[in-house]
């Protein structure tokens, strides 16, 4: 039964003449390019709408996936003509090829489709993936694409979400948190200096502020300084750079005319050396 179909299956291949390749790649062409349209037009129609903006552009690799699938289902099923049980030979005879070298490329394909079902991030979030951080500007079927904050397009391979901690600053929201620390001498007013840097954060153009989205202003004790945090949420995950410019540039010019100063350095030399 199993010979009988291993040779039906060889057969149908062994058939395959020139028109029916040229027919499965102008499918799989196509199928590419109508790809790249659909994500052209929905990044273009989510840049229109700031509002649903992620929302449009979490649909992007989910498209692209039944795209696909659709593609190779049909190149299989009618061009070769082959049968249920055929296909599930052939998923063996792919099972098989993972055993062999391609290991890699099928962990990121599944790793690929694994992000898009199950939405481990989306196009538009801000990432951090093992040593990669920035934007999620493409989510393909073998590696992620990131914008950095340096505006490096990176590619990711997409299977590190098995073996790396993959952290999402907003999970699919426009909003995302921003901290940024600032440094001040031991014996800085820091009540003033709190006040200071909390009043030009909640200022701020960039910054939003609702009940589940409050500003934080928290203090910390070292030996020879002292360090300021301020958490709080950007209107848009684009501009969280910008935000962390802005709040350091107003809080150091309103520092500077109240007498508060960055701590000084401490050189420690190595005795052992010398």
């Amino acid at each position: 039964m199993v010979e009988s179909e291993v040779e039906t299956f060889i057969a149908n291949f062994e058939h395959v003449d020139t028109q029916t390749l040229l027919l499965s790649l102008a499918i799989i062409v196509m199928a590419v390019v109508l790809a790249k349209i659909v994500a052209f037009l929905l990044t273009k129609l989510s840049e229109m709408s700031w509002r649903y903006r992620l929302h449009l552009k979490t649909i992007i690799p989910f498209l692209k996936v039944l795209i696909y699938s659709f593609a190779i289902y049909y190149i299989l099923a009618s061009v070769f003509a082959l049968s249920l049980s055929h296909l599930v030979l052939l998923s063996g005879l792919i099972g098989a090829a993972i055993g062999f070298g391609l290991r890699n490329l099928f962990e990121d394909i599944a790793a690929g489709v694994i992000i898009v079902m199950e939405k481990t991030y989306q196009v538009g979030d801000r990432i951090e993936m093992g040593k990669y951080y920035g934007e999620v500007k493409d989510i393909g079927l073998r590696s992620t694409r990131l914008i950095t904050p340096d505006d490096d397009l990176v590619s990711a391979p997409n299977n590190l979400i098995f073996t790396e901690c993959v952290a999402s600053g907003n999970s699919g929201s426009s909003e995302m948190m921003a901290s940024l620390d600032i440094y001040i001498e031991n014996d800085s007013d820091v009540d003033l200096a709190m006040k200071i840097l909390r009043e030009a954060v909640i200022t701020s153009r960039f910054v939003y502020i609702s009940p589940t989205r409050p500003v934080t202003i928290l203090l910390n004790d070292h030996p020879f300084y002292k360090s300021l945090k301020a958490r709080a949420y950007v209107n848009d995950l684009r501009d969280e750079f910008v935000f962390r410019s802005d709040i350091t540039r107003r809080t150091w010019n309103e520092f500077y005319k109240r007498g508060i100063r960055p701590p000084k350095a401490h050189i420690i030399s190595d005795v052992g050396n010398n």
